[in-house]
């Protein structure tokens, strides 16, 4: 369980000192979260935040009861949180065999390392030797960050908005690789993202918008009243 308490979280900007998240309760167990709203109103701030990459101006974090408000992403990866990139990372001279084997943080055998390939829908001999570099396109590469997450077996997955910068067919391919991630893993999956597709396999959604959260609950109650804001947007959204 993942627990959020009064999080806010302030940057420096040109224009001075903004304040990004607002007095953010939450609670997050078991499942597969997504947390979706508006561009700018918080959601890639607070999956930084829970992954330690920023630190929160005031709150607390609690992972399994313990405090890791003063953790860094090191440390919270090593007590079961983890954090996939918007842009995954790419590692010249590394192959994907090698960062398999370091995500899993033991030595793995090819089979190992090719049962987490096919886990997520790669052929694991067209890719087991390949280097992590410019020739995977973002599709791939996405992948590959997911097999990553498999093999080092947290309790607590954080993907920020995967689907960015990635084609309409790897968009498809990705989805299949989510709900079957979803089956596979026990612990907890929080996605941050806006796509119809992703909020459907959700089991709850979290909308943040303005850097608080506006509505949280299970996915048959919120994706409807979702659907229909988009559909009928208020009058005060059109004419803001």
């Amino acid at each position: 369980m993942l627990k959020l308490e009064n999080i806010a979280f302030a940057a420096n900007t040109e224009r001075g000192r903004k304040d990004i998240l607002k007095n953010i309760d939450l609670e997050i167990g078991e499942g597969f979260t997504v947390v979706t709203g508006p561009n700018g109103g918080g959601k890639s701030s607070l999956a930084k935040v829970i992954a330690g990459l920023y630190k929160p101006t005031a709150g607390r974090i609690f992972w399994n009861g313990e405090d890791v408000t003063d953790m860094s992403i090191t440390e919270r990866a090593k007590a079961g949180i983890s954090y996939a990139f918007q842009q995954p990372v790419r590692f010249k001279g590394i192959t994907v065999s090698d960062l398999i084997t370091i995500a899993a943080g033991r030595d793995l055998s090819v089979s190992e390392a090719c049962e987490y390939l096919s886990a997520v829908g790669l052929c694991a001999r067209d890719y087991i030797d390949r280097e992590v570099n410019a020739s995977l396109s973002g599709g791939e590469l996405k992948r590959i960050e997911i097999a990553t997450v498999l093999a080092r077996g947290t309790d607590f997955a954080v993907f920020d908005e995967p689907e960015a910068g990635i084609d309409l067919w790897s968009f498809n391919s990705l989805i299949k690789v989510f709900e079957r991630l979803r089956t596979l893993t026990k612990g907890s999956i929080m996605i941050i993202s806006h796509q119809e597709r992703i909020l459907e396999i959700a089991d709850r959604i979290v909308v943040i918008s303005g850097g608080t959260v506006e509505k949280a609950g299970p996915r048959d109650e919120i994706l409807p009243e979702l659907m229909y804001d988009r559909a009928c947007p208020r009058l005060d959204k059109v004419n803001s």
